[in-house]
């Protein structure tokens, strides 16, 4: 964990966090997919507040159980990673508290060239130390249209529905 100047920085922990998301055919099948490809930290700030930065690779995106989905997840019409390689979410500084009381985490979503703020939500942590002993679970949906991922209208309905699974390294005493 780097330290300058008041400021630390807890990167992701890779055998706990994940990400994924889900989505509906207008015919009520679900399709989840995840991203493990990403990168991400928890900062905290010189006056005790976190921001939260996860970058998510949507060249790695994987929809389970189909190397189609994947294939079109990945292609022009929806994610598309040759134009979009990446999908952002940094979050407004936040009190530290908020990891312990689950709640709103209010921040800027970056995807496929639209950047827009976004509210996720952080559910009630299992344990006494979430984020290190335990995940901290946050969740939250957004419009496709919001972002022109307009592709496949016909057969998806609009609202994208994010989870993650996080949880940070702990630093070398």
């Amino acid at each position: 964990m780097p330290e300058a100047a008041g400021v630390s920085i807890s990167p992701f922990d890779p055998a706990h966090t994940r990400f994924g998301f889900e989505l509906r055919t207008r015919w009520g099948q679900r399709v989840a997919g995840t991203f493990p490809r990403y990168e991400g930290d928890v900062t905290t700030l010189a006056d005790g507040r976190h921001r939260v930065r996860i970058v998510l690779r949507t060249d790695g995106v994987v929809v389970e159980g189909s190397e189609r989905y994947t294939a079109l997840a990945r292609g022009p019409s929806f994610f598309d990673a040759a134009r979009y390689p990446y999908i952002e979410f940094v979050s407004d500084p936040h009190p530290e508290s908020l990891i312990h009381t689950g709640g709103r985490m209010r921040g800027r979503l970056s995807m496929h060239g639209v950047s827009r703020m976004e509210v996720f939500y952080l559910s009630e942590p299992e344990c006494d130390a979430p984020g290190r002993e335990c995940d901290v679970v946050a969740g939250g949906s957004i419009s496709r249209e919001d972002y022109s991922l307009d592709g496949w209208q016909f057969a998806l309905v609009d609202r994208v529905r994010f989870s993650m699974r996080v949880r940070v390294v702990e630093p070398a005493p």
